[in-house]
């Protein structure tokens, strides 16, 4: 039967007002759902498998996840690779193309790549640290470093010059150059190639400059501080840095989806969240985690957190772990400050890492003799003056072609309010897992302080296990034995002990 035409036209006039009451989908909110689920899929996968109970105990593989401008090759020459043997580092552990995680004696790995290349290690057989700073502070020192890299290369005539001698020198030495290595492999071009473009303005002769306001706003001179942090590089690689490099998601990234994540994150700054709280997650599962402002108790922390259990597993750790610097000794006198650390953090020149004499040891501290925890606390503020010395007028021979970018902590506090703030805002999510990272460092301090002769006991009980492993090897061990064995222990000496106490009971009564 045919329906009227008026209740047709009726129906499809109702259809048509309903569409048009119903709120429309832009789409910036069908974006903001794909980027949610992206992120949140991610999140999910990224969980870790264990409840990280184990984490306090050194596993066979140790990877030094090195976040940039934090110290971290302070302890790479200072403490592991007075821990750890030639062979044992993992080869080419700064240079991912080459990286070769699966060598036989590789016990070692330090790298700034992400947490993702873990997933080229054996994961239940891998244990990670890693040293977190301040993220304003951490800004300011990738800034520096990027000037005072690029600036070395002002030596030269022109840019075209500066290319072509770093691929001769590269192609002869065939070791691993800065340019190899994340993230300098992007900002040391990057700001290379601005130094050049400016001192062409200028005139190759001019070294002194008619606009400068601060030390990190010589606009004739570089790049400022403040155009710096605005540029596309800076947030791809600089802001938020830390948070991105402990979840695997930098643009060095093994991941394939991480670019998607972080754009997402970038254009959706809520979708943060999810990011941190992994990031936060993979501290706690850490055996370490440092900070680079309170230098001496992370130092002092690692010393015994990992140093004693390399020490340990190796064979050689006197059981003295406790022990102090000699009192005779200022803990303070060989100690970086702020400034000299970020100095000589990285110790290669522009074509290379091993520049350096100072770290560039033929002997192979590891193994000799009895170490004790306070013995390699000594070895490595002795490393660590013999750093600083070597390396004290090493920025200011880099930054002579620019000198009026002195960067000092003083100097810093000439930077304009705003800029600091844009600084803090951009990092927000580094902002807070810092706050993450110093209480887990609380946490570290509290639990060696109390839990110190519980290694000792450990080691003790790890010899007697290793007693009861032999015994149990040529016999056979089952549970009614091991119980038949410990029941006939006590009551011998339950009967050695009553005889001696007997016949001395005799001996008075007569």
């Amino acid at each position: 039967m045919a329906r009227p035409l008026g209740l047709v036209l009726a129906i499809a006039l109702l259809a048509a007002v309903s569409v048009t009451l119903l709120p429309p989908v832009s789409a910036a909110d069908d974006d903001y759902a794909h980027c949610e689920g992206a992120v949140r899929g991610w999140a999910d996968s990224a969980g870790e498998g264990d409840d990280g109970a184990d984490k306090l105990n050194l596993k066979d593989l140790l990877f030094f996840l090195h976040i940039p401008r934090t110290g971290g090759r302070a302890y790479f020459h200072c403490f592991l690779k007075k821990l750890y043997t030639s062979a044992q580092e993992c080869p080419r552990s700064y240079d991912k193309l080459r990286f070769d995680p699966s060598h036989p004696d590789c016990k070692l790995v330090v790298s700034h790549d992400d947490y993702s290349l873990t997933s080229k290690m054996p994961k239940e057989r891998t244990s990670v640290v890693t040293i977190l700073r301040n993220p304003v502070d951490r800004v300011f020192s990738t800034y520096e470093f990027s000037v005072e890299v690029a600036a070395r290369f002002l030596v030269h005539p022109n840019l075209t010059s500066a290319k072509s001698m770093t691929t001769r020198l590269l192609k002869k030495t065939r070791g691993v150059s800065t340019l190899d290595i994340w993230p300098w492999k992007y900002l040391v071009p990057w700001m290379r190639e601005d130094l050049f473009a400016r001192r062409d303005a200028r005139g190759i002769d001019k070294t002194q400059s008619s606009k400068k306001v601060n030390p990190y706003d010589v606009e004739d001179m570089a790049m400022p501080l403040h155009q710096y942090i605005n540029n596309p590089v800076a947030h791809e690689i600089i802001h938020n840095g830390a948070t991105f490099q402990v979840t695997g998601l930098t643009n060095n990234s093994y991941f394939d989806g991480a670019h998607k994540v972080r754009h997402c994150v970038r254009k959706h700054p809520d979708l943060g969240r999810f990011v941190l709280q992994v990031a936060k997650n993979r501290l706690d599962r850490m055996l370490y985690v440092g900070l680079t402002e309170d230098h001496e108790e992370s130092a002092r922390l690692f010393a015994h957190m990992v140093g004693a259990q390399v020490l340990s597993q190796s064979g050689i750790l006197n059981l003295d772990i406790q022990e102090d610097p000699p009192s005779g000794t200022d803990p303070h006198s060989s100690m970086l400050d702020q400034d000299d650390e970020e100095t000589n953090e990285h110790m290669n020149s522009t074509d290379g890492w091993s520049s350096n004499g100072a770290l560039n040891t033929t002997d192979d501290d590891h193994g000799k003799g009895n170490m004790t925890v306070g013995k390699l606390m000594e070895t490595y503020e002795s490393c660590i003056a013999s750093l600083r010395k070597s390396q004290s007028s090493r920025r200011k021979i880099s930054l002579k072609k620019v000198a009026e970018a002195n960067f000092t902590k003083a100097a810093r506090r000439q930077v304009p309010e705003a800029v600091l703030k844009q600084i803090i805002s951009l990092n927000s999510l580094d902002m807070e897992l810092y706050e993450h990272a110093k209480n887990i460092f609380t946490q570290e301090h509290l639990m060696l302080k109390g839990q110190q002769p519980m290694v000792v006991q450990y080691k003790q009980f790890g010899d007697q296990k290793d007693w009861i492993d032999t015994v149990c090897d040529s016999w056979n061990c089952s549970t009614w034995k091991v119980v038949a064995l410990g029941l006939g222990i006590a009551v011998t000496t339950v009967f050695i002990v009553f005889a001696v106490t007997s016949r001395r009971t005799l001996k008075l009564k007569i």
